[in-house]
């Protein structure tokens, strides 16, 4: 019996039997290696999932503030930055103190235009009698106020619209109509749909609930009635979000995403979509039909969110669309000529970037930066100052937040290049390219360097977005929707739900009550009493100061101040370890 582990007699086939082992070796050990990686790999996410962590916090004091000592200009410039987030750091804790006020007692802590109820505290039988044989006397009275819920009601409201005839044919009636409502014969006043609306698109509540809400105030509508008057509300109003979108067409740039909705299939579907005209429910019938064949009874549509950030245009657009197909923002997208952000999604790229396109790609950094913390427990060392750069990219931001569009373009000619300069270094340099590419910090250093040209657009010019974060806040409204209302019927439902959320989403950017400008939205544009243009929610806004949220407005202007006064505590801190 021959024995396979003795090697040939015969020394040149020894030799070859030497080489062969010892190249199986080379390759064992290699994937040795890439197993153990892919172990740790593995684990680190494990760990991270299990930390439960809901915010990327990357926070190293010894990398915060990285030192080029060779670059003069640069350390003038950190310097400069130094004393600026001194300043930063006593200007803002100047202006809060200054601007706050003392507590002051309950008596005077709700506001003084809600209606006061008197109730007069009666005095005991012990008391009056005393009081009335002048034992005792009433030296003044005490007032404790005790903040009380009144239900919302609903009021019914007459029109008594006269009927004229002319004398000599009594016959022939001339009725005055009063003003316009919606529904049959006008049963419904625009009020009661912006509450239906509002509560749907903006609290989030399903039909059921907003059932309860109005069966509290003596009147339980159908759950069919509540999507009679949503659709009422999208014909009456569909043409401000096509205003709102060609506006915002017109700025120099904007964010897109999409999210996952469910759409119900219809009991009935045609065989094929052949003679079919219209895109969109072409596209429809196709997609039904494939998820027919897999014995599906629903399809995942798509709900995508285009965001300006151009001021002149604070609008936040829904379109609805049955995939994630091109389609979408092909024709969203039409003739646009500014900067797009989005996710390097191939769709997205498709579009922005095909023949004849004079729109600019831009990526999103919050992306960029999320994918290699995700995996930077996987290798500490080398994923540190790649992090580390970044997190100075947005402390740059940060400070910049109250500048105007030209000092931020200043601010990141001058300190933010040359971080981007460095971090591209880096990533081209043996360190990073020691990382195995199908590694997934790997993976993620390469999105980097695959997308680095449409990551550094933002440094050109201080009016353009770092990141797409805006419109990914934006597309948690379909989320939590999405966990309310379960799903989509229809075609039709979901291109109406887009263009009434438009409308809400719009109207929360600048702090709106939206139930008021709603109704003052449907009553105009279904009664023709203002132009389209006049009801835009900035211009309605500027006519309409008592319906701003002015709480929501000071929030906001909080927030930047603490992102300003944090990156700079943390530049300072760098800086005083460094000196120990």
């Amino acid at each position: 019996m021959q024995d396979d582990k003795k090697l040939p007699d015969d020394l040149g086939t020894a030799h070859e039997v030497i080489l062969v082992q010892s190249d199986t070796l080379v390759k064992q050990k290699e994937k040795i290696e890439e197993l153990k990686k892919e172990r740790e790999e593995l684990l680190a996410e494990i760990r991270f999932l299990r930390s439960g962590k809901k915010r990327e916090k990357f926070i190293n004091a010894d990398q915060l503030l990285l030192e080029f000592p060779e670059d003069k200009e640069l350390q003038a410039s950190l310097e400069a930055a130094r004393k600026e987030a001194e300043e930063a750091i006593q200007e803002v804790t100047y202006i809060r103190k200054k601007a706050a006020k003392p507590r002051k007692v309950a008596a005077d802590t709700f506001p003084a235009h809600l209606p006061r109820e008197i109730v007069q505290v009666d005095i005991p039988e012990e008391f009056k009698k005393r009081i009335k044989s002048g034992e005792m006397i009433v030296i003044r009275e005490s007032i404790l106020e005790s903040l009380k819920f009144v239900p919302p009601k609903l009021v019914v409201v007459e029109y008594r619209e006269p009927v004229l005839a002319f004398a000599n044919t009594p016959d022939q009636e001339i009725p005055v109509q009063g003003e316009a409502n919606l529904g049959d014969k006008g049963r419904y006043h625009p009020s009661v749909a912006a509450q239906i609306v509002n509560g749907k698109f903006g609290l989030h509540l399903p039909y059921y609930r907003l059932q309860d809400m109005f069966a509290s105030s003596g009147w339980t509508p159908s759950r069919s009635t509540l999507d009679y008057l949503t659709d009422l509300v999208h014909e009456t109003t569909q043409e401000l979000p096509k205003l709102m979108l060609s506006q915002i067409k017109k700025g120099r740039c904007l964010g897109l995403d999409d999210t996952q909705v469910k759409l119900i299939m219809p009991k009935d579907l045609p065989d094929k979509a052949d003679g079919i005209e219209d895109p969109q429910i072409k596209r429809l019938i196709e997609k039904m039909i494939e998820a027919k064949k897999e014995k599906k009874d629903s399809l995942d549509a798509k709900m995508w969110g285009y965001s300006s950030f151009d001021s002149s245009a604070p609008y936040d657009i829904f379109d609805f669309r049955v995939s994630r197909h091109r389609d979408g923002p092909d024709e969203i997208l039409g003739g646009y000529q500014g900067h797009v952000m989005a996710d390097c999604y191939s769709g997205n790229m498709s579009v922005v970037l095909a023949p004849g396109s004079k729109m600019t790609r831009m990526a999103c950094w919050a992306h960029a930066r999320r994918k290699v913390y995700e995996h930077h427990e996987s290798d500490p060392q080398v994923s540190a100052l790649p992090l580390a750069l970044m997190n100075q990219l947005y402390d740059i931001e940060r400070r910049a937040t109250q500048k105007s569009d030209q000092e931020r373009g200043e601010l990141r000619a001058k300190e933010s290049r040359r971080i981007l300069d460095r971090l591209g270094e880096y990533l081209e340099g043996p360190v990073a390219k020691s990382v195995l590419p199908a590694s997934k910090l790997g993976g993620a250093f390469n999105y980097i360097r695959n997308h680095w040209e449409a990551l550094n657009v933002f440094v050109n010019d201080g009016a353009l977005p770092i990141d797409n974060n805006q419109v990914e806040r934006l597309m948690k409204r379909i989320a939590v929707g999405r966990k309310n209302w379960l799903f989509i019927g229809s075609l039709r439902a979901g291109i109406r739900n887009a263009s009434l959320m438009s409308l809400v989403a719009s109207a929360l950017r600048v702090d709106l009550d939206v139930g008021m400008y709603l109704e003052s939205v449907i009553t105009h544009m279904l009664r023709g009493t203002a132009k389209t243009e006049e009801l835009l929610p900035e211009r309605w806004k500027a006519a309409h100061p008592q319906a701003v949220r002015e709480y929501r407005e000071q929030e906001r202007r909080d927030k930047a101040d603490m992102a300003v006064v944090q990156a700079a505590r943390r530049r300072v801190r760098a800086e005083l370890r460094k000196g120990k």
